[in-house]
């Protein structure tokens, strides 16, 4: 049975699967139900997580109860062991809010909290990132998690970021990236959708950024550290946790 789910479960399209999930987490969550796999934001543990992925989909990627992914447990882990997020008054920008994360982080009373996209229903304010409403040194702390990627003009992005950011203040900006990549692809010539999502990743993906990606940042003017928080954290826990071992979390400084 346990067999037979997964292959139910891999051959059903990406966004469709997303769409699903949302609709029958409780079900789904209470099915996989198990203790060789926990959610580190909700303590939650399952016997396996969902698959997820464009093309080629990860097994054990996508949380039953949050619907959380490998980078979302991360940045949880990280902003909860290693930052005052959770418990300081801080002013936070949350532009394209995940849901594992917006009602988590909307409840917390210690956050004046504003989330903000083009496009998304979760944003309060609805904004282009290339020409924000905010002004000059609003922010303590900005969340802006797989977005660059979609960006054509991320330079111009980049330079909002830190407009908006507080002197002191810190800022998140993971992407996609290819590590064993030195210089950023982008190649605006390609433009079947199928051939650009196996290439970029994404079809609407406009870059594969590369190890160059902390160096941009750092000539906006971002002090930038490259945490590779996973080598902090126990390897049974990088395993229960499903985190992607190696990844990178940009935290930036202005």
């Amino acid at each position: 049975m346990k067999k037979l789910f997964k292959i139910i479960l891999n051959t059903i399209p990406r966004p469709l699967l997303i769409r699903l999930s949302y609709v029958a987490r409780p079900v789904l969550a209470a099915l996989l139900k198990g203790d060789k796999f926990t959610d580190p934001i909700d303590g939650k543990s399952f016997r396996m997580f969902l698959p997820y992925g464009y093309g080629t989909q990860r097994n054990n990627v996508l949380s039953p109860s949050t619907l959380s992914l490998e980078r979302h447990r991360l940045l949880w882990l990280y902003l909860k062991n290693e930052t005052d997020f959770f418990t300081a008054p801080k002013k936070v920008l949350h532009f394209a809010p995940e849901q594992a994360f917006y009602q988590l982080f909307r409840n917390q009373k210690n956050l004046d909290y504003t989330t903000t996209d083009l496009f998304s229903p979760l944003a309060d304010v609805k904004a282009d990132i290339c020409n924000l409403p905010f002004d000059d040194n609003s922010y303590d702390i900005i969340l802006c998690n797989h977005v660059l990627e979609h960006i054509p003009d991320d330079t111009k992005a980049m330079q909002e970021l830190y407009r908006v950011l507080k002197p002191g203040g810190m800022g998140i900006f993971q992407i996609p990236q290819d590590l064993s990549r030195a210089v950023t692809f982008s190649d605006d010539s390609i433009t079947d959708a199928k051939e650009r999502a196996k290439i970029f990743g994404q079809y609407d993906h406009v870059r594969v950024y590369g190890r160059d990606y902390f160096d941009k940042l750092r000539s906006i003017g971002f002090t930038v550290m490259e945490e590779d928080y996973t080598a902090k954290i126990a390897p049974e826990l990088v395993e229960k946790y499903c985190l992607a071992k190696g990844e990178i979390i940009p935290v930036c400084f202005k």
